[in-house]
């Protein structure tokens, strides 16, 4: 990966300045580097990490990591299942993947409830979709690279005899 998308992956609000200090080219042409990247749909979107842990006393929306299976459509294959699924509000992210099941559909909502529903009510019925398995999120640990919380290093206690 080029080094000016190696550094903004890792902090997008590095300005052009500090970026070219630290990749030793000028900042004009970092700038322009940088439109290129987002006028060519490289860079899609500058995104900040949240820990939702610790958000409102650490009530927060609910994830689930669902898996679905789907029969493919004859001459259109997994796209266009995987285009009216990931168009639902629901639905964060949306991956093809390889193994027992087609899709992995990360979707949040308010409660389990709602992400139930949301399973029983819009996904599971739709024409194509053989099955789902629906894991729910209990604790981030790691997300996008960013660590959650340290870890605490525990000390032993000295044993006297």
């Amino acid at each position: 990966m080029d080094e000016i998308l190696e550094i903004l992956s890792k902090d997008a609000r590095r300005t052009p300045q500090e970026i070219s200090k630290l990749c030793g080219k000028s900042p004009e042409s970092v700038k322009k580097a940088i439109k290129e990247y987002e006028d060519g749909g490289i860079i899609l979107q500058y995104k900040t990490v949240i820990n939702k842990e610790l958000l409102n006393g650490g009530r927060n929306s609910v994830r689930a990591l669902i898996e679905v299976g789907i029969m493919p459509q004859k001459d259109l294959g997994f796209d266009s299942i995987a285009e009216r699924i990931y168009n639902f509000p629901e639905v964060k992210s949306c991956y093809l993947v390889s193994g027992g099941y087609d899709l992995l559909v990360v979707v949040e909502g308010d409660s389990i409830q709602m992400v139930a529903e949301f399973v029983a009510s819009k996904l599971s019925p739709m024409p194509n979709v053989r099955q789902t398995a629906t894991h729910f999120l209990l604790k981030t640990y790691k997300e996008e690279g960013q660590i959650f919380k340290k870890s605490i290093k525990h000390k032993r206690l000295n044993i006297s005899p």
